[in-house]
């Protein structure tokens, strides 16, 4: 059961932990990207937000996933807590709230990549929409 314990443990965090990096890079890519785009270079408005847009789904999406990842590390080590006190035969309070705390853990690391990537979409999402402005007003539109 321990091995288990720790494939979930080390699996679900180390997930969320590789996909808080690579919304992190995706966003520095971004905002790097933002502050040295060449606006005219676009022939339409069409493609300009194609490019500008281009990355922000991964952010986005690992924003809105990241809290459900770590809800299923919870359940599972909530399931394996259960299942320990049921084939061990024991009901020792101390040993519960020790598997409990440990599930929790997998939530509080979902919330913890969630929020910030929540942050970072917006904001680089905002930066698109005053491009987007920069470009149609150049453009006269």
């Amino acid at each position: 059961m321990d091995a288990l314990k720790s494939a979930i443990d080390y699996g679900i965090i180390g997930l969320l932990l590789a996909l808080s990096v690579w919304a992190f890079a995706v966003a520095i890519e971004r905002w790097l990207y933002y502050r040295r785009v060449d606006l005219s270079q676009f022939p339409n408005q069409q493609a300009c937000e194609i490019t500008l847009t281009k990355g922000l789904v991964v952010i986005g999406t690992i924003a809105a996933n990241a809290p459900y990842i770590g809800l299923l590390g919870t359940v599972l080590g909530i399931m394996l807590t259960f299942h320990t006190m049921g084939t061990s035969g024991q009901l020792a309070v101390s040993s519960i709230m020790i598997g409990l705390s440990l599930a929790l853990k997998a939530t509080a690391v979902g919330l913890l990549v969630a929020i910030p990537c929540v942050v970072m979409n917006n904001v680089l999402r905002r930066r698109v929409t005053e491009l987007l402005t920069q470009y149609k007003v150049s453009r006269g539109s």
